[in-house]
């Protein structure tokens, strides 16, 4: 049973790989590489579930007697352009906290951020009307 569906495990490995690399890592481009590998075996995991053994496209003909469904191609192609431009969208992202942050580090951005927050409540006590100005605030393109 094992091992006639071996194509089946192999692409259960892939996306656990890539749920492993999105979980472990802190760095966040890491995390999406991560989840592009896991996309890639969710996709080839329903490519592999529409196969038919024997199969042809769908494309009549009078000596073609079994039939690949097209349905699950279909849907991944759509399935692959969303992936692509949530990945371009998260790649944007992290360059805008990494020009905000100077890091890509999930602990750091999140320890900057904590530090930004207790100088901000520190001045408010003190009555400062120049509060620290928040790192996502910057203008990038303003000269430090």
């Amino acid at each position: 049973m094992i091992a006639t569906h071996y194509v089946y495990w192999l692409l259960f490995a892939l996306m656990m790989i890539g749920l492993y690399v999105v979980i472990s890592h802190g760095n966040l481009l890491k995390k999406l590489i991560g989840l592009s590998v896991f996309q890639v075996g969710v996709f080839l995991f329903f490519i592999s579930l529409g196969k038919v053994d024997g199969g042809s496209a769908p494309i009549v003909s009078a000596e073609v007697e079994v039939y690949s469904h097209p349905l699950p191609q279909v849907l991944i192609l759509t399935a692959i352009v969303v992936g692509v431009a949530t990945l371009a969208v998260g790649l944007a992202l992290g360059i805008r906290l990494f020009e905000a942050y100077g890091t890509v580090e999930e602990d750091q951005i999140r320890e900057r951020d904590t530090s930004d927050e207790h100088a901000d409540e520190h001045a408010d006590e003190h009555g400062a009307d120049d509060a620290a100005e928040h790192p996502a605030d910057r203008d990038p393109g303003a000269a430090s």
